[in-house]
């Protein structure tokens, strides 16, 4: 696994192991920046279900503001700091090991975030479960895009939580889902 564009391209990241570990494929994080590249700069970015940190490393590396990845699993969130510190990307990140289905933490609730990264473990209707957190519509700044990867068998009953699916793309055994709050 690395880096696919920008200033860090090429870097090798460490990567998770498992069996019930799925990284987003070079090939699918090329796709996805590939749509929202030129837009990508200065943004501020939550990397939500982060696994390696590969998307928000990805944003970094492309010019986005500053990161902060969030992740449930303590393994996760040790592989996520290590690859900062590869990437010497410390100060513009922020980690946080917390349960992404409790409530989300005040400090998240600072500044809204211009893109927001989902990549929660396929077919357990964790995409649904956070969407529909009555705060996660706040977390989301007005113009801000939400990038759902989930299982191409899993959908997204359209809207979710206020938000538009404005594009969809199928990739192998892969589904990625662009939202936004609606244009008024």
């Amino acid at each position: 696994m690395r880096i696919i564009g920008g200033n860090f391209r090429g870097r090798k990241l460490i990567a998770l192991s498992g069996d019930d570990i799925r990284p987003t494929s070079d090939r699918v994080r090329e796709a996805v920046f590939n749509i929202i590249g030129p837009w990508i700069r200065e943004t501020r970015v939550l990397d939500l279900y982060a696994g390696t940190g590969a998307l928000g490393l990805e944003s970094l590396s492309r010019g986005a503001r500053n990161v902060v990845f969030m992740d449930t699993a303590l393994s996760s969130c040790e592989v996520i700091q290590k690859n900062i510190d590869l990437c010497k990307m410390a100060e513009k990140t922020t980690l946080i090991h917390h349960n992404i289905i409790s409530p989300f933490p005040q400090s998240l609730k600072t500044a809204p975030f211009d893109l927001i990264f989902m990549d929660p473990p396929y077919g357990k209707g964790y995409v649904e479960a956070t969407l529909g957190k009555s705060d996660f519509i706040d977390l989301l700044a007005p113009k801000g895009i939400v990038v759902v990867e989930q299982s191409f068998k899993e959908s997204l009953a359209e809207p979710v939580n206020g938000l538009d699916i404005y594009r969809q793309k199928k990739y192998s055994k892969t589904r990625i889902s662009f939202l936004r709050k609606p244009k008024f």
